[in-house]
């Protein structure tokens, strides 16, 4: 039983008229909190509900309303003239962005019950949304695997050591080279990240340690190069296995004196700079057919990182759903929808190729063609999963196989990666759990 004293109701009343200023009076008599403030001047309140009353002059300027609305993260109701209502793209706007509207005059019993119904729903909101975790962790998801990622991170970050990061394209491998800089003690200096495969190779010994005026053809003035750019922070080299071997040797050299000459130079150059790189290849492999320098695996690789492929880590794709929808409203400028049902049931399905890279676009295609509430699975361009119809009852077979798929995802959580703890937690043999995983396309 919930012993705690009920949560005071909080509206926050935004270029309000003389009627809104009533009834925020009248509403402080009944226990509310009400504030009140000029569109320009909102800041970040600490309130649970706004009532914005809309006026001409906002109609003309639509982007300041949605930036309000989307900068705070609140709920809003919405007051306005009924004539104001039915000019052209009102009632739309007023639908797609406002939990609720009121034409004034106030119709005073409806409108204390509407708000009042409305604060409820916001309580609601923010309870199942949570109070407002790190970014990282939203991206991370709350499963075990991101769990125990966010622990080794937490471990990690404030030692100067190397970090090698292995994992799948799209996996967020720049995003935990990110969390390891933000928690070290460097995280007041530069994050500096270079992708070793996007420059030309005629151009990466120069934007790696730079040149001086005159160096080269084309070398108008002096460059700093990204090794001296990150002095003080971190230097982040992500696919490294694509770095040209005559590249390698020049990297390996900086890691053992921590100096560099610019190219053209004549003066070593002192950098202080802790190097994390990434790779979605085969290093070992690439050592093998000589293509990549053992000295410098060992140099890179003091401690180990491996992402895992959100197809094994089912539980964290809506929370890094919802957390890109966030993420993208302003930039599209409409409020993040929720999830349908068949929506959600069809991202658990998917097999994430692209991991979180292909969550995150499908996400944003979302926002945008969405037309109702909800996002559908249509809207990320994915094929809604079979359900079954109302009222009719699921067969023995479909039972099973739910609880097969179940069944699975639960030992793969608990076990991630060990495949022979997997089939020895559900009392079977590796390859009848191949097979299984195989069927209910998880893996």
């Amino acid at each position: 039983m919930d012993l705690s004293a009920p949560r005071a109701r909080r509206l926050l009343l935004v270029d309000p008229c003389e009627e809104c200023l009533a009834l925020g009076q009248r509403l402080v008599k009944d226990g509310w909190e009400v504030h009140s403030a000029a569109l320009e001047g909102v800041g970040m309140p600490d309130s649970d509900l706004g009532l914005l009353r809309l006026q001409t002059s906002h109609v003309k300027n639509l982007k300041k309303v949605k930036a309000l609305i989307n900068a705070t993260g609140m709920q809003w109701v919405v007051a306005l003239p009924h004539a104001l209502l039915v000019e052209p793209g009102v009632a739309k706007f007023i639908a797609e962005w406002f939990l609720d509207y009121h034409t004034l005059p106030f119709d005073h019993s409806r409108v204390d019950i509407a708000l009042g119904r409305a604060c409820g729903m916001a309580h609601l909101r923010t309870r199942h949304m949570g109070s407002g975790p790190r970014a990282e962790q939203f991206v991370f998801g709350n499963s075990e695997q991101a769990r125990h990622l966010q622990r080794l991170i937490a471990r990690i970050a404030p030692t100067d050591t190397p970090v090698l990061i292995r994992g799948e394209s799209g996996s967020g491998k720049e995003l935990i080279a990110q969390a390891l800089h933000s928690q070290s003690l460097r995280r007041t200096g530069p994050f500096i990240a270079v992708n070793c495969g996007a420059i030309p190779e005629q151009l990466i010994q120069s934007e790696l340690f730079g040149h001086e005026k005159g160096a080269f053809t084309g070398a108008h003035q002096r460059k700093i190069g990204r090794i001296e750019a990150a002095d003080g922070g971190t230097l982040f080299l992500d696919e490294i296995g694509d770095l040209p071997l005559e590249l390698q040797a020049n990297l390996l050299r900086f890691l053992q004196e921590k100096q560099i000459e610019r190219v053209g130079g004549q003066h070593t150059i002192q950098v202080d700079v802790r190097v994390l790189a990434a790779t979605h290849v085969d290093l070992e492999a690439a050592i093998a057919d000589g293509r990549f320098r053992e000295d410098l695996y060992y140099r890179l690789n003091v401690l180990e990182i491996r992402t895992t492929p959100l197809r094994e880590r089912v539980a964290d794709i809506l929370p890094m759903a919802r957390h890109f929808a966030r993420l993208y409203m302003a930039e599209i400028g409409r409020r993040p929808r929720n999830f349908s049902a068949a929506a959600i049931h069809a991202m658990q399905r998917h097999d994430w190729p692209g991991n979180g890279r292909e969550l995150a676009n499908r996400v944003r295609r979302g926002m945008v063609l969405a037309d109702g509430r909800e996002i559908e699975a249509a809207n990320l361009g994915l094929a809604p999963t079979p359900s079954q119809p109302q009222g009719q009852l699921a067969s023995l077979e479909q039972w099973v196989l739910r609880a097969e798929r179940q069944a699975l995802q639960t030992a793969l959580a608990h076990s991630p990666g060990n495949m022979s703890q997997v089939a020895e937690h559900l009392k079977i043999s590796r390859p009848t759990l191949y097979r299984l995983l195989r069927k209910h396309q998880i893996r």
